[in-house]
């Protein structure tokens, strides 16, 4: 657990091998209630290497000064990335 949004990562080591590893984060929201995007890659044990890039959105929420996990939704892959990016930019051209 994280008392300030800047310490907040989605890194995960395990006997010593990192199995998550963030490559880039951004805040899209700061409060009680907290919205993080990162882009990371997770180890494959088999290939004893890094896979493809990855992409996850996480809520946190503020509880006694100390930032929670609440919620997560991970982007399963480039296409879908490119589909999200697509349809958020085509609404918000019809919005103007």
């Amino acid at each position: 657990m994280s008392a300030e949004i800047s310490e907040i990562t989605i890194n995960y080591e395990e006997d010593g091998v990192l199995l998550v590893k963030e490559l880039d984060k951004e805040v899209l929201s700061k409060g009680a209630w907290s919205t993080i995007i990162f882009r990371y890659q997770q180890w494959d044990r088999k290939k004893e290497a890094y896979g493809p890039e990855q992409y996850t959105i996480r809520r946190y929420r503020k509880m006694s000064g100390q930032y929670r996990q609440q919620s997560k939704f991970n982007i399963s892959s480039r296409d879908q990335a490119a589909k999200i990016v697509d349809i958020l930019s085509r609404w918000l051209r019809e919005q103007e």
